[in-house]
């Protein structure tokens, strides 16, 4: 929920721009006052494009059921794109001075890449825009809170776009457990941040594997989710070698899905450094008005069931398959293992709460000889990003068997049978007991509810059957000659941030041989 103080806040619209596009601030300022705007490219470099040092702004209230249908606050500025302004992140800095307080809050937008321009970039990454609109809790409830939809013209809740340096910034357990979770509720009441903010953001996990990206040369042009179904010729036009994925990308719609599935099958290469990766379906809605097609401009609203899937009014008819249900239930029937490799689904958590509390954070490396491992040193039973954490919070795995001391694929959950599994680290799903929010005596455990999805039933049986998971870090390649990496687990990058030089040169390695 917005902080009790009187601060500024605002949102830009479109999230999406490329050059010669304009995009609009919209903004409500305590009693009116002027708001300082400061308009930067975050990457290897902070870059201001844009300053106003008394922007005129007026008050407006936070309408009701702004959580479901947006705020609607006029624009206070317009900015149109110049054609220097590089694709990337573009963080707006708001600040107004409250009876001689400084407040600072924050909004973004996206400079994608121009369609058809040519591009020496590295890679194409969509930022996990959706999950942040999942979590979002500015002016209402979010998708764990009661509410189906989650309106994206509204700020983004403390915390999602910005977080300040301190002990507990991590939702995973990096030191002892008890008290670094403790640290991490302690970090987020201290800084006013919502509950939500150690689940979703920018600053999490995008920002840490830009920087260092562009720190080593890697040119990364930036998209949101959206922009996977609403330009998908931004990523099929063949520009882009390496489709990217960073962090927690946990909400994807079918015409994401379809975009990036369709690039690994004309012999596109991704790396999903990422975990619970594809886990719920959602719908983009809400253009001009309606359901809209491709063209029709940007969708206002995602739309996400979860739990209470019966209640989606495409439930039980012809549209079932758009079901905002999990993508692996079986009533969807696209287990995001056929993308992946992998899936939350037999995968779980680590280093966090009560589950796998004091886990080593890092991978047994099972297959040395794989190319990604060229360089580190690594050998079979080593372990892989312990210091660092990378294996953290949501963790992404398969099901498999062990031949002669090795794991294999049995492919029975969707899984590519020529799917190599190189590391891995045990995780296990929240239950009644072990989960940091418990459900309600009324509702079932999230293991549960996964075995109900995915089998039918959360008879014990069933649930058993995924009690055990792990953070699967494999590969595949596509029918049609795409590489396929995934770690697995959404704190890879922190690997990267921690300079850890074994994950430091898996990462070369994969952008090395896969992107450009």
């Amino acid at each position: 929920m917005a902080a009790t103080f009187e601060t500024v806040h605002g949102y830009c619209w479109p999230h999406s721009v490329e050059a010669g596009e304009s995009v609009a601030l919209h903004l409500s300022s305590p009693r009116g006052l002027p708001v300082s705007v400061e308009v930067a490219r975050v990457g290897a470099h902070r870059t201001v494009v844009h300053n106003e040092r008394a922007l005129p702004a007026e008050f407006h209230a936070v309408p009701s059921g702004a959580a479901q249908h947006g705020c609607d606050w006029p624009a206070a500025l317009t900015l149109t794109v110049p054609g220097e302004w590089r694709s990337g992140y573009y963080e707006v800095v708001l600040q107004v001075e409250v009876d001689g307080k400084v407040r600072r809050s924050h909004a973004f937008f996206v400079v994608r890449p121009a369609a058809g321009a040519p591009t020496t970039a590295t890679a194409l990454l969509a930022l996990a825009t959706n999950t942040m609109y999942a979590y979002n809790d500015f002016g209402g409830p979010s998708l764990y809170t009661g509410g189906t939809q989650s309106a994206l013209q509204r700020p983004m809740a403390p915390g999602f776009l910005y977080k300040p340096p301190g002990h507990g910034r991590r939702v995973t357990t990096v030191h002892s457990p008890d008290p670094q979770m403790a640290a991490h509720v302690g970090y987020l009441q201290l800084n006013k941040l919502s509950p939500w903010a150690g689940s979703t953001g920018w600053p999490d996990w995008e920002l840490p594997f830009v920087q260092w990206a562009e720190r080593n040369g890697y040119e990364i042009d930036v998209v949101t989710n959206a922009d996977l179904e609403d330009h998908p010729e931004l990523l099929l036009d063949g520009r882009y070698p390496l489709y990217l994925s960073v962090g927690h990308d946990e909400y994807w719609s079918a015409g994401m899905r379809d975009t990036v599935e369709s690039f690994i099958a004309r012999g596109g290469n991704a790396a999903f450094l990422s975990g619970n990766t594809a886990f719920w379906q959602v719908r983009m809605e809400g253009r001009d008005g309606g359901h809209g097609a491709a063209g029709a401009g940007p969708a206002t609203v995602m739309v996400g069931y979860k739990g209470r899937f019966k209640n989606d009014p495409v439930y039980g008819t012809a549209r079932q398959p758009e079901l905002t249900s999990i993508w692996s239930d079986h009533l969807i029937g696209r287990p995001e293992n056929h993308m992946t490799g992998v899936s939350f689904t037999r995968g779980g958590y680590h280093r966090i709460g009560k589950r796998v509390t004091r886990g080593a954070g890092g991978y047994t490396v099972h297959r040395a000889e794989h190319w990604l491992f060229d360089g580190t040193g690594l050998g079979y039973g080593d372990v892989l990003g312990a210091k660092a954490v990378v294996v953290g919070y949501e963790c992404d795995g398969c099901e498999f068997t062990y031949r002669d001391g090795l794991p294999y694929p049995t492919g029975a959950d969707g899984t590519p049978t020529n799917f190599e599994i190189l590391a891995t680290a045990p995780a296990a799903h929240f239950t009644r007991t072990t989960a940091t929010r418990p459900p309600a005596p009324n509702e079932p455990s999230e293991i549960e509810f996964i075995a109900s999805r995915v089998f039918g039933s959360h008879d014990p049986a069933d649930v058993e059957r995924i009690a055990h998971g792990y953070a699967v870090l494999g590969s595949y390649v596509s029918s049609g000659g795409g590489t396929v990496v995934t770690s697995g687990s959404t704190d890879w990058a922190h690997g990267l941030a921690e300079r850890d030089p074994d994950v430091e040169q898996i990462t070369h390695n994969l952008l090395r041989r896969l992107g450009r």
